[in-house]
Protein backbone atom coordinates (compact mmCIF):
# COMPACT_ATOMS: atom_id res chain seq x y z
CA UNK A 1 0.00 0.00 0.00
CA UNK A 2 0.70 3.83 -0.38
CA UNK A 3 3.35 5.64 2.71
CA UNK A 4 3.42 9.50 2.84
CA UNK A 5 5.75 10.92 5.15
CA UNK A 6 5.33 14.78 6.12
CA UNK A 7 7.30 17.30 7.83
CA UNK A 8 6.25 20.59 9.45
CA UNK A 9 8.51 23.92 9.39
CA UNK A 10 8.60 26.49 11.91
CA UNK A 11 9.46 30.38 10.94
CA UNK A 12 10.95 33.07 13.81
CA UNK A 13 12.74 36.27 14.01
CA UNK A 14 14.00 35.60 10.12
CA UNK A 15 15.05 31.91 10.59
CA UNK A 16 13.48 28.60 10.17
CA UNK A 17 13.46 25.18 12.25
CA UNK A 18 12.32 21.61 10.59
CA UNK A 19 10.19 19.30 13.02
CA UNK A 20 11.01 15.71 13.16
CA UNK A 21 9.55 13.48 9.70
CA UNK A 22 6.66 11.65 10.09
CA UNK A 23 5.42 8.65 8.32
CA UNK A 24 2.57 6.80 7.60
CA UNK A 25 0.59 4.10 5.52
CA UNK A 26 -2.90 4.15 3.24
CA UNK A 27 -4.84 1.36 3.57
CA UNK A 28 -6.40 -0.02 0.59
CA UNK A 29 -10.31 -0.24 1.57
CA UNK A 30 -10.47 -3.43 0.10
CA UNK A 31 -7.72 -6.47 -0.41
CA UNK A 32 -8.01 -9.30 -3.06
CA UNK A 33 -6.20 -12.81 -3.86
CA UNK A 34 -6.68 -15.17 -6.19
CA UNK A 35 -5.89 -18.57 -6.43
CA UNK A 36 -6.31 -22.03 -8.64
CA UNK A 37 -7.53 -25.23 -7.82
CA UNK A 38 -5.12 -28.36 -8.88
CA UNK A 39 -1.72 -28.81 -10.27
CA UNK A 40 -1.14 -27.36 -13.34
CA UNK A 41 -3.79 -26.92 -16.60
CA UNK A 42 -4.36 -28.78 -19.19
CA UNK A 43 -5.76 -27.15 -22.49
CA UNK A 44 -9.38 -27.93 -22.87
CA UNK A 45 -9.73 -29.10 -19.54
CA UNK A 46 -11.79 -26.31 -16.76
CA UNK A 47 -9.42 -24.82 -14.34
CA UNK A 48 -11.38 -23.51 -11.11
CA UNK A 49 -10.44 -20.06 -10.20
CA UNK A 50 -11.43 -18.67 -6.44
CA UNK A 51 -11.24 -15.00 -5.88
CA UNK A 52 -11.29 -13.76 -2.09
CA UNK A 53 -12.07 -10.14 -1.79
CA UNK A 54 -11.67 -8.94 1.85
CA UNK A 55 -13.41 -5.20 3.04
CA UNK A 56 -11.29 -3.76 5.40
CA UNK A 57 -13.17 -0.89 5.86
CA UNK A 58 -15.90 -0.10 8.56
CA UNK A 59 -18.70 0.44 6.12
CA UNK A 60 -20.70 -2.14 3.94
CA UNK A 61 -19.21 -1.37 0.47
CA UNK A 62 -21.30 -1.88 -2.43
CA UNK A 63 -21.06 -2.49 -6.01
CA UNK A 64 -17.82 -4.03 -6.14
CA UNK A 65 -17.03 -5.30 -9.58
CA UNK A 66 -14.39 -7.55 -10.34
CA UNK A 67 -12.83 -7.78 -13.79
CA UNK A 68 -10.59 -10.76 -15.05
CA UNK A 69 -8.50 -10.75 -17.86
CA UNK A 70 -8.32 -14.23 -18.50
CA UNK A 71 -4.69 -14.21 -19.17
CA UNK A 72 -4.92 -11.87 -21.92
CA UNK A 73 -1.00 -11.11 -23.37
CA UNK A 74 0.34 -9.32 -26.52
CA UNK A 75 1.55 -11.60 -30.01
CA UNK A 76 2.87 -9.48 -32.82
CA UNK A 77 0.82 -6.79 -31.87
CA UNK A 78 -2.25 -8.01 -30.93
CA UNK A 79 -4.26 -9.21 -27.55
CA UNK A 80 -4.73 -13.04 -27.43
CA UNK A 81 -6.90 -14.42 -24.17
CA UNK A 82 -6.17 -18.29 -23.43
CA UNK A 83 -8.65 -18.52 -20.93
CA UNK A 84 -12.66 -19.05 -21.81
CA UNK A 85 -15.14 -18.46 -19.11
CA UNK A 86 -17.56 -21.50 -18.69
CA UNK A 87 -21.19 -20.18 -18.75
CA UNK A 88 -22.85 -20.61 -15.48
CA UNK A 89 -20.13 -21.24 -13.12
CA UNK A 90 -19.63 -18.67 -10.96
CA UNK A 91 -20.67 -18.57 -7.51
CA UNK A 92 -20.54 -16.02 -4.87
CA UNK A 93 -20.10 -16.42 -0.80
CA UNK A 94 -19.68 -13.70 1.78
CA UNK A 95 -18.88 -15.29 5.23
CA UNK A 96 -19.24 -18.50 3.47
CA UNK A 97 -22.90 -18.32 3.13
CA UNK A 98 -23.66 -18.82 -0.39
CA UNK A 99 -25.45 -15.45 -2.23
CA UNK A 100 -26.48 -17.30 -5.86
CA UNK A 101 -25.32 -16.67 -9.04
CA UNK A 102 -23.83 -12.91 -9.53
CA UNK A 103 -24.16 -10.79 -12.24
CA UNK A 104 -21.82 -12.10 -15.28
CA UNK A 105 -20.23 -10.36 -18.45
CA UNK A 106 -18.25 -13.62 -20.04
CA UNK A 107 -15.72 -11.35 -22.26
CA UNK A 108 -13.17 -11.41 -22.24
CA UNK A 109 -12.74 -9.56 -19.91
CA UNK A 110 -14.62 -11.58 -17.75
CA UNK A 111 -16.54 -9.23 -15.13
CA UNK A 112 -18.53 -10.30 -12.17
CA UNK A 113 -20.44 -7.21 -10.73
CA UNK A 114 -22.89 -6.35 -8.15
CA UNK A 115 -21.35 -7.53 -5.39
CA UNK A 116 -21.78 -6.32 -1.40
CA UNK A 117 -19.32 -6.70 1.34
CA UNK A 118 -20.11 -5.80 5.00
CA UNK A 119 -17.73 -4.05 7.17
CA UNK A 120 -14.69 -6.34 7.74
CA UNK A 121 -16.45 -8.85 5.66
CA UNK A 122 -14.88 -11.28 3.17
CA UNK A 123 -16.36 -13.06 -0.21
CA UNK A 124 -15.23 -15.76 -2.15
CA UNK A 125 -16.38 -15.48 -5.90
CA UNK A 126 -15.34 -18.82 -7.53
CA UNK A 127 -15.83 -19.42 -11.07
CA UNK A 128 -14.12 -21.87 -13.94
CA UNK A 129 -12.38 -21.00 -16.95
CA UNK A 130 -10.97 -23.66 -19.80
CA UNK A 131 -7.68 -23.02 -21.24
CA UNK A 132 -8.13 -22.88 -25.40
CA UNK A 133 -5.48 -22.70 -28.61
CA UNK A 134 -4.30 -19.82 -26.80
CA UNK A 135 -2.65 -21.58 -24.23
CA UNK A 136 0.78 -23.31 -24.86
CA UNK A 137 0.46 -26.95 -24.35
CA UNK A 138 4.53 -27.12 -24.25
CA UNK A 139 6.30 -27.96 -21.21
CA UNK A 140 7.20 -24.48 -20.10
CA UNK A 141 3.85 -23.29 -20.78
CA UNK A 142 2.07 -20.85 -18.34
CA UNK A 143 -1.01 -19.24 -17.87
CA UNK A 144 -0.63 -15.36 -16.27
CA UNK A 145 -4.23 -14.21 -14.81
CA UNK A 146 -5.10 -10.95 -13.49
CA UNK A 147 -7.82 -9.46 -11.76
CA UNK A 148 -9.25 -6.08 -10.62
CA UNK A 149 -11.93 -5.26 -8.06
CA UNK A 150 -12.88 -1.81 -8.31
CA UNK A 151 -16.51 -0.60 -5.81
CA UNK A 152 -17.97 2.70 -5.41
CA UNK A 153 -16.59 5.49 -3.57
CA UNK A 154 -12.69 3.67 -3.91
CA UNK A 155 -9.81 5.97 -4.80
CA UNK A 156 -7.48 2.78 -5.66
CA UNK A 157 -8.97 -0.57 -7.23
CA UNK A 158 -6.89 -3.76 -5.49
CA UNK A 159 -5.22 -6.19 -8.05
CA UNK A 160 -3.83 -9.58 -7.58
CA UNK A 161 -2.48 -12.25 -10.13
CA UNK A 162 -2.41 -16.37 -10.35
CA UNK A 163 1.03 -17.74 -12.18
CA UNK A 164 -0.31 -21.31 -13.18
CA UNK A 165 1.73 -23.62 -15.01
CA UNK A 166 0.72 -26.39 -17.69
CA UNK A 167 0.49 -29.73 -16.28
CA UNK A 168 3.78 -31.50 -17.40
CA UNK A 169 3.94 -35.64 -17.56
CA UNK A 170 3.41 -38.36 -20.04
CA UNK A 171 0.01 -38.88 -21.36
CA UNK A 172 -0.62 -42.21 -22.87
CA UNK A 173 -3.03 -44.32 -25.02
CA UNK A 174 -2.45 -47.21 -26.82
CA UNK A 175 -4.14 -48.60 -30.38
CA UNK A 176 -4.65 -51.99 -31.56
CA UNK A 177 -4.71 -53.07 -35.41
CA UNK A 178 -4.98 -56.45 -37.23
CA UNK A 179 -3.20 -57.20 -40.20
CA UNK A 180 -4.98 -59.06 -42.13
CA UNK A 181 -8.98 -59.03 -40.86
CA UNK A 182 -9.43 -62.08 -42.74
CA UNK A 183 -6.89 -64.96 -42.63
CA UNK A 184 -6.70 -68.50 -43.41
CA UNK A 185 -5.95 -71.61 -41.01
CA UNK A 186 -2.51 -71.72 -40.68
CA UNK A 187 -2.04 -68.30 -41.76
CA UNK A 188 0.05 -65.57 -40.70
CA UNK A 189 -0.95 -62.38 -39.14
CA UNK A 190 -0.17 -59.17 -37.26
CA UNK A 191 -0.95 -57.62 -34.73
CA UNK A 192 -0.32 -53.81 -34.67
CA UNK A 193 0.21 -52.42 -31.16
CA UNK A 194 0.23 -48.14 -31.41
CA UNK A 195 1.57 -46.35 -28.14
CA UNK A 196 0.03 -42.37 -28.40
CA UNK A 197 2.03 -39.97 -25.79
CA UNK A 198 -0.08 -36.80 -26.03
CA UNK A 199 1.95 -35.70 -23.09
CA UNK A 200 4.85 -32.82 -22.79
CA UNK A 201 7.14 -35.19 -21.15
CA UNK A 202 8.66 -38.66 -22.54
CA UNK A 203 8.01 -41.26 -21.37
CA UNK A 204 11.49 -42.68 -20.05
CA UNK A 205 12.32 -46.19 -18.90
CA UNK A 206 12.15 -45.48 -16.00
CA UNK A 207 8.27 -45.17 -15.76
CA UNK A 208 8.16 -49.19 -16.60
CA UNK A 209 5.32 -48.62 -19.44
CA UNK A 210 4.72 -52.53 -19.63
CA UNK A 211 1.70 -53.72 -22.83
CA UNK A 212 0.31 -56.98 -21.89
CA UNK A 213 -1.87 -59.25 -24.32
CA UNK A 214 -3.28 -62.36 -24.94
CA UNK A 215 -3.47 -63.87 -28.45
CA UNK A 216 -6.24 -65.60 -29.04
CA UNK A 217 -5.90 -67.62 -31.46
CA UNK A 218 -2.65 -68.23 -30.23
CA UNK A 219 0.28 -67.33 -32.62
CA UNK A 220 3.31 -69.21 -32.79
CA UNK A 221 6.96 -68.64 -34.19
CA UNK A 222 6.50 -65.20 -33.48
CA UNK A 223 8.07 -62.09 -34.77
CA UNK A 224 8.17 -58.95 -32.70
CA UNK A 225 9.46 -55.60 -33.95
CA UNK A 226 9.55 -52.45 -31.54
CA UNK A 227 9.39 -49.38 -34.16
CA UNK A 228 10.98 -51.13 -37.08
CA UNK A 229 13.88 -53.13 -34.95
CA UNK A 230 13.72 -56.87 -34.12
CA UNK A 231 12.87 -57.53 -30.25
CA UNK A 232 14.44 -60.60 -28.46
CA UNK A 233 12.32 -62.87 -26.61
CA UNK A 234 13.32 -63.16 -22.80
CA UNK A 235 15.54 -59.56 -23.18
CA UNK A 236 12.60 -57.26 -24.31
CA UNK A 237 9.41 -59.42 -24.01
CA UNK A 238 8.08 -62.44 -22.67
CA UNK A 239 5.52 -64.93 -24.53
CA UNK A 240 3.99 -68.16 -23.63
CA UNK A 241 3.10 -69.89 -26.69
CA UNK A 242 0.84 -72.24 -25.14
CA UNK A 243 -1.51 -69.68 -23.68
CA UNK A 244 -0.65 -66.76 -25.94
CA UNK A 245 0.25 -64.28 -23.28
CA UNK A 246 2.60 -61.38 -24.27
CA UNK A 247 3.65 -59.07 -22.61
CA UNK A 248 6.60 -56.12 -22.90
CA UNK A 249 9.37 -56.24 -20.23
CA UNK A 250 9.84 -52.87 -17.90
CA UNK A 251 11.81 -50.62 -19.47
CA UNK A 252 11.78 -51.52 -22.80
CA UNK A 253 8.70 -49.36 -24.55
CA UNK A 254 9.75 -45.56 -24.09
CA UNK A 255 7.72 -43.16 -26.05
CA UNK A 256 8.85 -39.74 -27.16
CA UNK A 257 6.88 -36.66 -25.50
CA UNK A 258 3.90 -34.87 -27.95
CA UNK A 259 5.62 -31.92 -30.34
CA UNK A 260 3.81 -28.47 -29.74
CA UNK A 261 3.65 -25.95 -32.45
CA UNK A 262 2.50 -22.93 -32.82
CA UNK A 263 0.60 -21.55 -35.89
CA UNK A 264 2.09 -18.45 -37.24
CA UNK A 265 -0.64 -16.47 -38.57
CA UNK A 266 -3.49 -17.52 -36.23
CA UNK A 267 -1.52 -17.59 -33.04
CA UNK A 268 -3.16 -21.16 -32.22
CA UNK A 269 -1.19 -23.91 -30.66
CA UNK A 270 -1.37 -27.49 -32.15
CA UNK A 271 0.37 -30.82 -30.97
CA UNK A 272 1.81 -34.00 -32.70
CA UNK A 273 1.45 -36.90 -30.50
CA UNK A 274 4.37 -38.54 -30.08
CA UNK A 275 4.20 -42.50 -31.22
CA UNK A 276 5.79 -45.98 -31.01
CA UNK A 277 4.59 -48.95 -32.38
CA UNK A 278 5.19 -52.47 -32.09
CA UNK A 279 4.09 -55.16 -34.04
CA UNK A 280 3.81 -58.91 -33.68
CA UNK A 281 3.65 -61.84 -36.44
CA UNK A 282 3.19 -64.98 -36.26
CA UNK A 283 1.72 -68.43 -37.45
CA UNK A 284 -2.23 -68.75 -36.16
CA UNK A 285 -1.83 -72.39 -34.05
CA UNK A 286 -4.26 -75.13 -35.01
CA UNK A 287 -7.58 -75.02 -33.15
Amino acid sequence: MATFTNRATLSYNGGTVNSNVVSGEILGRITVSKTAIGDGYSVGEPVTYIVSIINTGETVLNGITLTDDLGAYQLDGQTVVPLDYVDGSAVYYVGGIGQGSPAVEAGPPLVISGLSLPAGGNALIVYQAVPNGFASPAADGNITNNVTADADGLCTPAEASNDLAVRTGAELDINKAIEPAVVVENGTLTYTLTVINSGNNDAVATDDVVITDVFDPVLTDITVRYNGVIWTEGVNYTYDEQTGEFATLPGQVTVPAATATRDPETGLWSTEPGVSVITVSGNLACQ
